[in-house]
């Protein structure tokens, strides 16, 4: 059985190198991208020159700023630059189907029973870096037996032991401490005693089989991934390295760090399993199209998005997939992007449906000085399942059936055509209401995402054509309506009222149109040919009064 060798990927440059791809332009000057953590901005990823310039990930913006005058920043994305580690972890694929991502930066792959494929493990390294650095990405990988291992030899092997600043943090101590720390020997406060040769780190990033201990042990005990605290804790007492803590009693360990401390410690040496979890890269469909020269024409437009839409049907149909919403793309020679969202009232995968839809579009695309790249994406899908074939009578039953129900395909390809002009969420269907008020007795919904409402029922009693809020009325309080009434100051004369039909509250919600308490509602004729809904409201949390509600037709 072949030994467990797991291989970590880090790129520390991803951000930037993100957008150095798309303008070449940034690798010749100082660039970083900027994070905001809380009020401030801080330095989040940086390119060569910026790290040549002394700027480093985690400096406040201003600080940079200062440090280097022609620096040029651009936002940190961190969907855009997830999606990118995604399309780095299809890539790895190709060294072994075992691969994770572990965001923001770095990528592990198990190895186990695959690097004789490549030559072995060094020829391997080396096609890994051969490959990043066609892609442009800054690559630092470490190889090991142990995920912990492997993730220290990919971070760890060229930094510098020493730490940034001494364990005993003198200026934040009392007056009289540092007084006596400042005549304490340096050895004592972190330094290395006289005549003691400096640790240099080993350069190399891969560890060979079973000794993965021995190549993490003169790195620094940051390479154990523990936090800072730990780390200064340890400083404190002279444990600067792996190896330092190796030869160290667990139990003391554990009861002085913590049992955190000492997990890390096994997990890194392969005392204790840490598995790793393979998860399959995320399924994208998109497609694109490069031109060698920047177009404008509506009809050279068409024709490309034809090609790609024809390109991405087939992928989402190999997979058994239809497209709901698209994305479309159309990038301009001055490294602007203009995209557009297309929604399908029913996902499929057929060119022919897609075809119309995107031609509607091309009319919003501004070419500006010409585009050179199209590009489709498929941003949501279904599974579509495939049907059984049935027989001409059965088939043609079917489809009558259908097309009575009142969705067939003629209906979704209107609704497709109307989004593409109003935008999906406008077009709705009334469905019936599952309650007893009457102005809940419909309801609207979208009319991509629901099915044809069924027959409704002819209501028990007449309802009104036109129903708005309830509009007070000028009449007696009193039960029964009188011979008159004051509505929109009008009056109005009763010739016939039927009624009354008592209505009660939904006492289980808490409606403020309802305050008012039960009612009676009446359908009135007046003398001006008006049909009124009224209803006398008996009170409760509002006083009682006659209301007008609708009127029919």
């Amino acid at each position: 059985m072949p030994h467990r060798r797991i291989l970590s990927l880090w790129f520390p440059r991803l951000g930037a190198e993100r957008l150095i791809r798309a303008e070449p332009w940034l690798a010749e000057i100082p660039f970083v991208t900027v994070a905001t953590e809380g009020p401030a901005q801080v330095v989040a990823s940086l390119s060569p020159l910026a790290t040549q310039a002394g700027l480093y990930k985690g400096q406040p913006l201003r600080d940079a700023h200062a440090m280097c005058a022609d620096l040029v920043t651009r936002p940190a994305i961190p969907h855009r630059e997830q999606n990118f580690l995604d399309a780095l972890h299809r890539w790895a694929g190709r060294y072994s189907p075992w691969v994770r991502s572990e965001p923001p930066d770095a990528l592990v792959v198990d190895l186990t029973g695959c690097a004789h494929l490549f030559g072995g493990e060094e020829a391997l390294a080396a096609q890994v870096h051969r490959d990043c650095g066609d892609l442009g990405l800054t690559v630092r990988l470490g190889l090991a037996d142990t995920l912990g291992a492997a993730w220290a030899l990919a971070r760890y092997t060229t930094q510098d032991v020493t730490p940034h600043r001494s364990g005993d943090a003198i200026d934040q101590e009392a007056r009289a401490t540092r007084a006596r720390a400042g005549k304490r020997r340096h050895w004592e406060r972190g330094g290395l005693p006289p005549g003691a040769p400096a640790r240099a780190l080993p350069e190399g990033h891969i560890a060979e089989i079973g000794k993965s201990w021995s190549a993490i042990a003169p790195l620094p005990v940051a390479a154990l991934r523990i936090d800072a605290y730990t780390q200064e804790q340890l400083h404190r007492l002279g444990l600067r390295t792996v190896g330092d803590l190796i030869g160290q009693p667990r139990a003391g360990l554990a009861r002085r760090f913590g049992r955190g401390l000492v997990d890390q410690l096994d997990k890194a040496t392969g005392s204790a399993p840490e598995p790793i979890s393979a998860l399959p890269p995320p399924e994208r469909f998109a497609v694109r199209l490069s031109l060698p020269d920047p177009i404008g024409f509506a009809e050279d437009v068409a024709a490309g998005l034809d090609r790609l839409a024809r390109a991405l049907c087939v992928k989402l149909k190999d997979k058994g997939l239809g497209v709901r919403v698209l994305r479309l793309e159309a990038h301009r020679a001055d490294h602007t992007m203009q995209w557009l969202t297309l929604k399908l009232a029913v996902a499929g995968h057929d060119p022919e449906r897609l075809r119309p839809l995107l031609a509607m579009k091309i009319e919003e695309i501004d070419a500006g000085p010409g585009i050179d790249m199209l590009r489709l994406e498929a941003i949501t899908t279904e599974p579509i399942y495939d049907r059984q074939m049935a027989g001409h009578a059965e088939a043609a039953a079917k489809g009558v059936a259908r097309q009575a129900g009142g969705f067939g395909p003629a209906k979704e390809d209107l609704i497709n055509r109307l989004s593409a002009r109003i935008g999906m969420e406008a077009i709705t269907r009334r469905h019936r209401g599952d309650s007893h008020i009457p102005e809940k007795g419909a309801q609207r919904l979208t009319a991509a995402w629901s099915e044809p409402a069924p027959d409704w029922p002819d209501p028990e009693v007449p309802r009104p054509l036109q129903m708005w809020r309830p509009e007070p009325v000028m009449a007696p309080d009193k039960p029964r309506l009188g011979d008159s009434f004051r509505w929109r100051g009008r009056t109005f004369g009763v010739v016939e009222a039927t009624g009354p039909e008592r209505i009660l509250p939904e006492w289980w919600l808490e409606d403020p149109e309802w305050r008012s308490g039960p009612r009676d509602y009446w359908r009135v004729e007046t003398d001006r040919g008006d049909r009124l809904w009224l209803f006398y409201a008996h009170g409760g949390a509002l006083s009682s009064g006659w209301f007008c509600q609708g009127e029919f037709a």
